[in-house]
């Protein structure tokens, strides 16, 4: 093998990590949550755009706010997740540019167009989304990430600001019983890969 990182990492990160469905009871501490965090925001984007924001689903009540959004098939094993987040994309995420780009001051200045800016911010919040599901795996949890839920109707309900977009909903925990699917093939090298 010609990559440099660990088998079992490699393992857990991509070849045995799968998409869980559902999950013990065991919670999940803000504590992981920060530590996942704080390895995944080291991560790539576009010019160093951080505009992922993440909303943790733990009180009851703002579970089933969030459950009534979500597609059919989504609902009960979001309802019984020890956590769920809400993955989002802050739409003016460049008002806090500078902090996260600090050598070159006038980078803020070119999002001020709304669609380059929204644009910027879906794409990266989008990588951000991919990370962040390492990162759970990264902890030793298992992730179940969803697209499946009405996106303005969960926008309304959790960001009436209108300066934010949900990307995702990912359920997080330890696996539970027949957590998992069965594996779905995957393109080969050949499918994929073209040299020019």
């Amino acid at each position: 093998m010609s990559l440099v990182l660990d088998p079992a990492a490699q393992d857990l990160l991509f070849r045995e990590a799968r998409t869980a469905n559902t999950f013990t009871d065991e919670p999940v501490t803000d504590e992981q949550v920060q530590a996942i965090y704080d390895l995944v925001k080291f991560a790539p984007t576009s010019l160093n755009m951080q505009p992922l924001r993440v909303v943790l689903v733990r009180s009851a009540e703002a579970r089933e706010r969030l459950v009534n959004t979500l597609g059919e098939g989504n609902r009960a094993k979001t309802s019984t997740a020890p956590l769920t987040a809400i993955l989002a994309a802050d739409l003016n995420f460049h008002e806090k540019f500078h902090r996260t780009f600090p050598h070159f001051p006038g980078a803020k200045d070119w999002f001020l167009e709304d669609t380059t800016r929204a644009d910027a911010a879906k794409f990266n919040g989008a990588l951000q989304v991919g990370y962040f599901i390492l990162g759970v795996r990264a902890a030793g949890l298992a992730a179940g990430p969803m697209t499946g839920f009405d996106a303005e109707a969960l926008n309304k309900e959790f960001f009436g600001d209108g300066e934010h977009t949900v990307l995702a909903v990912v359920n997080i925990g330890k696996p539970g019983e027949q957590a998992w699917f069965n594996r779905n093939p995957r393109l080969d090298f050949e499918d994929v890969v073209t040299t020019v």
